[in-house]
């Protein structure tokens, strides 16, 4: 679920999957990326030009589209499956030739900025390009990224803070919360530790402070937020199922392509490790 910082970067695990062959074909992807991106940033939209532009990039876009529409058919021609995303439509098809084996709803990327104070800054857009299917993965856990404890602290108007190993945060009771082997516990004046339980929407909160626990320990990693099956891609994006079906149909993830989780157990089963993944 990881944002993009450009919706026009290809993840390099992506790249490298085009192969030496069609090195040219990746420059020229890229090449009608970086024109759509000059395109959008050149001109403000106050400015008299600024339909001139739009039309402008809208032609790269299309440009890009039948790029990516010569590659499917190429995969299409050799009879090799291959899965289709349109973000435009949040919709998903695993074909093989002019087949469609499979066609499902999905949820893509908001397009939405995340901003923190002092510094990163967040776009939450799902790749376009030519990804593959790089892993197969069962019960996945989710880990969420910094971001994701940023936009929890904002939406409560609290303040992030990241909890390091050696580091205590004192409560109202002299209990203090730290980090003790794999775990963020409570560690009580007597002694007692008790780990925090955590899910998404259900944060570590101390006063003002809403806790962010280290990688590596157990409050890091959220079950069942993924479903029961993911399709990794690569660079931190996937297709997963989802604990929150209301929102296939719609753009509001966080990068990654969600389905319902009756499908992500389809697709687990027919989609092989190496498959060709076009989204535009």
């Amino acid at each position: 679920m990881r944002p993009q910082f450009s919706p026009l970067v290809i993840p390099v695990a992506a790249v490298l999957c085009f192969g030496w062959s069609v090195g040219w074909q990746s420059r020229d992807l890229m090449a009608l990326r970086a024109d759509r991106v000059a395109l959008r940033s050149s001109v403000s939209a106050d400015s008299a030009s600024y339909q001139t532009a739009q039309v402008e990039a809208l032609a790269v876009a299309d440009s890009l589209a039948a790029f990516l529409a010569d590659r499917a058919a190429s995969d299409s021609a050799s009879n090799r499956p291959y899965l289709v995303v349109s973000i435009a439509d949040n919709r998903l098809w695993y074909k093989q030739g002019d087949e469609v084996i499979f066609e499902t709803r999905v949820a893509t990327g908001s397009g939405k900025y995340l901003e923190r104070e002092g510094g990163d800054r967040w776009k939450f857009e799902t790749p376009r390009g030519r990804l593959v299917v790089l892993r197969k993965d069962v019960e996945p856990a989710w880990v969420p990224p910094d971001w994701h404890f940023v936009e929890a602290a904002q939406r409560r108007k609290l303040q992030p803070l990241f909890l390091k190993p050696g580091i205590s945060v004192p409560m109202n009771d002299g209990a203090a919360v730290m980090v003790s082997g794999n775990n963020v516990v409570t560690r009580y004046p007597d002694g007692r530790e008790v780990p925090f339980e955590v899910k998404d929407g259900g944060e570590i909160r101390v006063g003002d402070k809403l806790i962010v626990p280290p990688f590596g320990t157990n409050q890091r990693r959220y079950p069942g937020v993924l479903g029961v099956n993911r399709l990794y891609l690569g660079d931190g994006y996937a297709i997963h199922g989802t604990d929150n079906p209301r929102s296939i149909g719609q753009s509001v993830s966080h990068g990654c392509i969600r389905v319902r989780n009756e499908d992500i157990e389809t697709l687990f089963r027919v989609v092989d490790v190496g498959t060709p993944v076009y989204v535009y």
